[in-house]
């Protein structure tokens, strides 16, 4: 592990008690909150991860929709965010997002198979956008109360998506999570979607429970395939799907 560590806070550090991480978990929190929003999802990851490195990251900007910005941070600025501008202003905030993912790996020196982005609202959209734009970033993602900023033209390789969303979120709607998967689908990437009823706009302890149990669970296609073609090399009976 390497001995410097990126130059950006975080609020939440959870490491194994004991030798080096074999995962890594990056968590992002939403518009106007901070990395300590994230720590129930950081708590429940160590519980079922003790050997990961589990951080909440801080957004890099005073949040701007409140006189003076408040406490709060934000990945980028939404005063004057419409549909027409919003794409633009994720993608211009992207490569510093990257740039701290991929510090992160490097200072953890593991595979970016082994990394997971975790976000909520905000820190959501910029960790969906950030495996379809960057190639080998991160093997998983968990998107709680997010959106893409576009609907995505192409499945994010070797990167498995979840989807978590509330059905009574006002904030952003489920259905735009719900096509989002079905777009997914029809490209071929690794995506579960859950949609739970009677939650709205937050980081809902049944939803962060339906997160670990899709981490647990799901089996990416690739490895089915994988698998399959072993088999078939092999001559053995293929598995059972």
């Amino acid at each position: 592990m390497s001995d410097t560590a990126p130059h950006r806070s975080h609020a939440l550090a959870l490491l194994p008690d004991k030798g080096v991480p074999n995962l890594l978990f990056l968590l992002f929190h939403g518009a106007g909150a901070d990395a300590t929003q994230m720590r129930p999802l950081a708590h429940a990851l160590r519980g079922q991860y003790p050997q990961a490195a589990v951080l909440a990251l801080t957004g890099p900007q005073p949040y701007d929709l409140v006189p003076g910005g408040g406490s709060g941070l934000q990945w980028y600025s939404l005063e004057g965010a419409d549909d027409e501008n919003h794409a633009r202003r994720v993608a211009e905030a992207l490569p510093d997002f990257i740039a701290l993912v991929r510090a992160w790996t490097e200072h953890f020196e593991l595979p970016w198979q082994q990394v997971a982005l975790g976000g909520f609202s905000q820190g959501a959209v910029m960790a969906l956008e950030a495996v379809q734009a960057e190639l080998q970033l991160a093997g998983r993602v968990m998107a709680f109360g997010g959106a893409y900023a576009t609907l995505p033209e192409h499945a994010p390789q070797e990167v498995t998506v979840h989807l978590l969303h509330g059905q009574q979120d006002g904030v952003l709607p489920y259905q735009d999570q719900v096509q989002a998967a079905k777009r997914l689908v029809a490209l071929g990437a690794d995506v579960t979607a859950d949609v739970l009823p009677e939650i709205g706009h937050e980081l809902h302890p049944e939803l962060i429970e339906r997160a670990l149990q899709q981490l647990r669970t799901f089996v990416p296609a690739r490895i089915w395939r994988a698998a399959l073609q072993a088999a078939e090399e092999q001559g053995l009976q293929a598995p059972p799907q």
